[in-house]
């Protein structure tokens, strides 16, 4: 799988069948911000335009462009998975926090996604991602 970048952004694409379009939103932040077009170069093209939008209306408005991940995960499971997670934990000789990011961290190795994820880490560690490697309106 390829995912398309354009100036640290990266796009969610799906085809839409009924319309015969491409359609995508900018993955990664909270706003929704949508295009689409019906073929591969015009969908490039509106990717970067609602990109470019994008960033220049948060600009506009004076917010930032993109959420930054916290490291703070919130979520609910059921209580009894949470026992087991709490249990392999401690008998791992871990916290729960540290147990549990090892654990996602081997999830998304595994994940069919892997290699776009893989893609995405330095994005998410601060650097550029590697220049060879390929996502309207801020609410």
């Amino acid at each position: 799988m390829s995912a398309m970048h354009y100036k640290g952004f990266y796009a969610r694409v799906e085809f839409d069948d009924d319309d015969g379009i491409f359609v995508g939103h900018i993955a990664g932040i909270n706003d929704v911000v949508g295009f689409h077009a019906d073929n591969v170069v015009a969908l490039r093209a509106a990717f970067q335009e609602a990109v470019n939008d994008y960033v220049a209306t948060c600009q506009r408005i004076g917010k930032p462009a993109e959420k930054s991940f916290s490291g703070n995960m919130m979520f609910r499971v059921d209580p009894a998975l949470h026992a087991r997670a709490a249990l392999a934990a401690e008998l791992a000789g871990k916290s729960l926090n540290q147990w549990g990011e090892e654990t996602i961290a081997e999830a998304i190795g595994r994940a069919k996604s892997a290699s776009v994820l893989e893609r995405l880490r330095p994005v998410a560690e601060g650097s550029a991602p590697p220049a060879n490697r390929r996502k309207s309106k801020a609410s």
